[in-house]
C-alpha cells in the first residue's frame, strides 16, 4: 500500500538530509576510526616498508576507483532527485539500470588494467618493482567497489544514506580484521616483506566484496515508494529514452570524474614521485624510499584524512538538497543552503587544521610508536592546513555541481595538480620528503581559491569571509592557546598520553563555548538540524545561543 501524504510515514527532502548527514557522518567516522585501528598494530606488523608497499598498491587502486566511481555516483544522485522532484519514479529505476550496465564495464575494465599493467605501475612507474604482488592482490576490488558505487548512488538520489554507512563500515571491520589476520599469518610463515603486504591488502578486497554483498541485499528489500510520498501529486509515467538517460549520465559524470581524479591524481603523483625522487635526488635505496614514503602515508596522512570525513557526508547531502531546491526555482533556500554548507564545514576544518599542526606529535604519540612518530611528526605539521582546503574543495564542488557546473571544477583540480606536480618536484630536490605536504598545501589553496572564484561568477554571492574563516579561527586559537597550556602542565604531573588527552579535551570544549560566543553559527542553522528546536533550547538555557 502507498503510504499517503500527511501520515507519520512521510519521508521529507529536509528531514532525511539532516539525518542523512548524521547517518554519514557516525558511519565516516567508524570507518575512519577502524581504519586507525588497523594502522596501529599493521604498521607494528609489516613495518614502514611493508606500509610502502600497500599504500604504494593501494594509490594505484584509489586513483583507478576514482577514475572508474567519482563521477557516475553523483550523476545517478543528481538524475534520482532530479526525477524524483518532478514525480517520474519510473525513471529514476531506468536511470539505476542504465548506470548499473556502465559500471559493470567499468569494473571489468578497470580490474583487467590492474591485474595485467601491475608490473609497469610498480616497476616503471614507482621505482619500486615488489609492490606488483599488492596491486594484483588489490584488484578486483574496483569491480566490487564499481557494483556498491551504483548502489550508493540510487540510495542516495532518495535520501537514503543508511546503506551507504553501513557498506562503508563492514569495508573497514574486514579490513581490519582480515588483513590482520592474513599480515599474522604470513609473517608466521615467514614470506618476504612484499607478499606479506599483499597478503595484508586482500582484507580490503574481501571487505569490499561483503559490503556490495550487504548492498545487494538492500537494494533487493528497498520500498523506494516510502520516500517518494512527497512528490506524489507529481507523479507521472514519462520515462526518457534510454539514449537520453545514458547521454545524461555521462555527461554529468565526465567532468566530475575528471575533476575527482584529479584531485586522487596528487595521491598519485607522491606515491610515483616520492619514491622516485628519494632514491635519485636524495641518494636513498629502493627499500629506504619505501619505508620514507609508508611511514608519511601511514601516520600523517590518515590524519590529515580525518577532518574530510566528517564534511563528505555534508558535501554528498547537499547535492540533491539543492538539485531540489533549483527545480523548485527557490533561490533563498539556495542561498540559505550554500551559506550554511560553507559556514559549517569551515567550523569543522579550521580547528582540525589548527590543532594537527600544533599537537601533531603529542597526536601521533597517542597510537604509534614513538620512533615512527617522531619521524611523522613533523610531515603533520606542515600537512594539517591543507585539511581545511580539502574539506572547503569537496563543499565548492558540490555546489558547482548541483548548480550544472560538473565542468568547471576541472579548471580548479588541474590547476592544483600542475601547482601539485611543479612544486613537488622542485621542493624534494631541495628538502626531501618535507617538500610533499608543502607541495599538497599549495594545490588544495590553489584549487579552493580558483573553485570559490567560480562559485561568485557563476552561482551566487557567499557569505561573509568574517562568517565563513575569522570566527572559526578566533575560536580555534583561544581553544588551542588552553590546549597547549593544559599539556605543557599536564606533562609535568602525568604520563604524556594522558596530558594529550587532558590538552584535547580542552581544546574542545573551548572551542564550542567560543564558536557560539563568536556566533559562527545561527539560530537558524541550530533549528534545521534534527531535534533542533531542542537543541537550541538547551544552547539558549546555558546562554549560549540567545
Amino acid at each position: 500500500m502507498t503510504p499517503e501524504k500527511g501520515t507519520n510515514k512521510v519521508k521529507t527532502s529536509t528531514k532525511m538530509f539532516f539525518s542523512g548527514v548524521l547517518v554519514l557522518t557516525v558511519c565516516n567516522i567508524l570507518e575512519k576510526a577502524i581504519g586507525l585501528l588497523f594502522k596501529i598494530p599493521i604498521v607494528n606488523i609489516i613495518g614502514d616498508e611493508g606500509m610502502g608497499y600497500f599504500n604504494s598498491a593501494y594509490t594505484i587502486y584509489t586513483w583507478l576507483y576514482m577514475i572508474s566511481t567519482s563521477g557516475l555516483p553523483i550523476a545517478v544522485l543528481i538524475l534520482v532527485s532530479r526525477s524524483r522532484a518532478k514525480g517520474r519514479f519510473k525513471e529514476s529505476r531506468a536511470i539505476f539500470r542504465a548506470a548499473l550496465s556502465i559500471f559493470l564495464a567499468l569494473g571489468a575494465v578497470g580490474t583487467a588494467i590492474m591485474i595485467f599493467g601491475a608490473n609497469f605501475f610498480a616497476d616503471k612507474l614507482m621505482a619500486s618493482a615488489p609492490t606488483y604482488l599488492s596491486i594484483i592482490a588489490v584488484a578486483p576490488t574496483l569491480f566490487f567497489i564499481c557494483i556498491s558505487s551504483a548502489m550508493r548512488g540510487y540510495f542516495q538520489g532518495h535520501q537514503q544514506m543508511l546503506p551507504t554507512g553501513i557498506s562503508h563500515v563492514i569495508e573497514a571491520v574486514c579490513k581490519l580484521v582480515i588483513g590482520i589476520l592474513f599480515a599474522t599469518w604470513a609473517i608466521e610463515r615467514g614470506c618476504p616483506i612484499h607478499e606479506v603486504a599483499a597478503y595484508t591488502i586482500l582484507g580490503v578486497t574481501i571487505g569490499v566484496f561483503l559490503g556490495m554483498l550487504f548492498l545487494t541485499i538492500t537494494k533487493l528489500l528497498f520500498r523506494e515508494e516510502k520516500y517518494n510520498v512527497e512528490f506524489l501529486e507529481l507523479e507521472n509515467d514519462e520515462v526518457a529514452p534510454r539514449k537520453t538517460i545514458y547521454k545524461n549520465l555521462i555527461s554529468i559524470a565526465i567532468p566530475i570524474t575528471v575533476s575527482a581524479s584529479v584531485t586522487s591524481l596528487s595521491s598519485l603523483i607522491d606515491a610515483v614521485m616520492v619514491q622516485n625522487r628519494l632514491q635519485s635526488a636524495m641518494g636513498f635505496t629502493q627499500a629506504e624510499a619505501t619505508a620514507i614514503y609508508g611511514n608519511y602515508t601511514s601516520l600523517a596522512v590518515p590524519f590529515f584524512n580525518l577532518p574530510p570525513v566528517v564534511v563528505y557526508p555534508i558535501a554528498n547531502a547537499i547535492v540533491p538538497l539543492l538539485s531540489a531546491a533549483i527545480v523548485a526555482a527557490d533561490e533563498k533556500r539556495l542561498a540559505f543552503l550554500r551559506g550554511s554548507a560553507i559556514r559549517i564545514v569551515s567550523m569543522i576544518g579550521v580547528p582540525c587544521a589548527f590543532g594537527m599542526s600544533v599537537m601533531a606529535e603529542p597526536i601521533l604519540k597517542l597510537l604509534f610508536r614513538e620512533s615512527a612518530a617522531e619521524q611523522a611528526a613533523p610531515l603533520l605539521s606542515i600537512l594539517a592546513p591543507a585539511t581545511l582546503f580539502l574539506c572547503l574543495l569537496a563543499i565548492s564542488n558540490s555546489i558547482l555541481q548541483a548548480h550544472h557546473k560538473e565542468r568547471v571544477p576541472i579548471v580548479s583540480m588541474l590547476a592544483g595538480a600542475v601547482v601539485k606536480l611543479v612544486s613537488n618536484y622542485v621542493l624534494m630536490g631541495e628538502i626531501g620528503i618535507y617538500g610533499t605536504p608543502i607541495s599538497t598545501v599549495l594545490c588544495y589553496i590553489t584549487a579552493v581559491a580558483v573553485n570559490f572564484y567560480f562559485i561568485r561568477q557563476f552561482v551566487g554571492k557567499l557569505p561573509g569571509i568574517t562568517h565563513i574563516f575569522l570566527r572559526p579561527i578566533l575560536a580555534s586559537a583561544v581553544a588551542m592557546a588552553g590546549c597547549v597550556a593544559v599539556y605543557m602542565v599536564g606533562d609535568i604531573f602525568l604520563p604524556e598520553k594522558l596530558a594529550t588527552l587532558a590538552g584535547i579535551l580542552t581544546a574542545v570544549v573551548l572551542y564550542v563555548a567560543f564558536v557560539f560566543l563568536f556566533k559562527a553559527i545561527t539560530k537558524e542553522e541550530i533549528l534545521l538540524l534534527p531535534k533542533g528546536q531542542k537543541i537550541y533550547a538547551l544552547l539558549h538555557r546555558v546562554h549560549l545561543m540567545k
